[in-house]
């Protein structure tokens, strides 16, 4: 699946993976030096929209659709900075991730990053900053901190902690379950967790189409 606007990574970590023998189904497996074989991440060096029309292209097919998710509709002077997906072509997608930043009154600004995965991916830890690949026992206890809105459904979201994890305090992480996979919300700063009191809308934006042509591309991309 190499595209010419994404570049292969591990999953997990920041290690560059290499290409091996082909598997199975005909594909080359990527091998991580610290994970052993991995699903390639493919990610942009920067975003825009070819990039993401490639992203597209490579994280989901008519056969078997992977949900690309963002905020909707984005807050004027909001763009997306950064995405990515997992798998080693679109009809073996794994994960995506979407980060959309902005401004807000209170928080200055804000990093929004979205991640929908198979279980045992691995991206939304990595992107959490967890040391652990999925979330833990402490989704579904008690209520949830907050519910977005995906298409019909309503997700119920609960806080993933990252006590003890570097940087623990500049973020808050929440993690539930949408579609039999789970989905992760990463929000930089801390206290930008506030935005999510009232219910967001995420779409999935892979079936867009020109409507992409409107959305704003590019600037500072999020550590992860």
């Amino acid at each position: 699946m190499a595209s010419p606007s994404l570049t292969a990574g591990c999953p997990r970590c920041p290690a560059p993976v290499v290409l091996g023998v082909a598997d199975e189904a005909g594909g080359g497996v990527w091998s991580c030096p610290e994970h052993g074989p991995v699903p390639p991440l493919w990610r942009p060096e920067e975003a825009s929209y070819e990039a993401f029309a490639e992203h597209l292209r490579v994280s989901s097919s008519p056969a078997r659709p992977f949900p690309t998710l963002l905020p909707w509709p984005l807050g004027p002077g909001w763009s997306v900075t950064d995405f990515a997906a997992v798998g080693q072509d679109a009809e073996r997608a794994r994960a995506t991730m979407t980060c959309c930043s902005g401004t807000s009154a209170l928080d200055g600004p804000v990093d929004v990053m979205i991640v929908s995965e198979e279980p045992g991916t691995g991206l939304g830890a990595r992107c959490a900053g967890v040391d652990h690949p999925d979330p833990g026992a402490e989704i579904g206890l008690g209520a949830p901190t907050v519910k977005v809105r995906i298409d019909s459904q309503q997700v119920p979201l609960w806080p993933v902690s990252t006590s003890g994890m570097a940087g623990e305090w500049d973020r808050s992480v929440l993690a539930g379950e949408a579609h039999g996979r789970w989905l992760w919300l990463v929000l930089r700063p801390a206290s930008a967790v506030l935005l999510l009191r009232d219910e967001w809308i995420l779409r999935d934006v892979s079936g867009l189409g020109p409507s992409l042509v409107e959305m704003s591309f590019g600037g500072p991309r999020p550590p992860w």
